[in-house]
């Protein structure tokens, strides 16, 4: 399974940005996809996830923010990132889950946010 995450750029706080994350198969055979953060020197963290079923979560920092949705027929799942702020810079990772368990990851695509 390959993740191909695209849409990350450089913006200005308050701006907004999609991230898109296409999978090599349908979305529909995974339990759940998420995205993923990683802040310079900081650890990897959870920002949302979307179940086959459309039960989204978020961490509370882009609670109001963020959205994440997913369109089955393209394979893909997205992340609309409104009212960035200077925190919010980090590179981005999708992820995929299989109703088994395992794991499958995308390259990252950074954002950074910049006045």
């Amino acid at each position: 399974v390959q993740l191909q995450a695209s849409g990350g750029g450089v913006v200005q706080p308050g701006d907004s940005l999609r991230l898109s994350c296409a999978a090599s198969r349908s979305i529909l055979t995974f339990s759940r996809m998420a995205w993923y953060r990683q802040a310079p020197g900081k650890q990897r963290e959870l920002v949302s996830t979307i179940t086959s079923g459309g039960t989204t979560t978020y961490v509370d920092s882009v609670k109001g923010r963020f959205t994440i949705s997913a369109d089955n027929a393209k394979s893909t799942v997205y992340l609309q990132m409104n009212s960035l702020k200077p925190e919010d810079i980090a590179v981005y990772y999708c992820n995929a889950a299989e109703f088994g368990g395992l794991l499958y990851w995308g390259k990252g695509t950074l954002v950074t946010v910049s006045s």
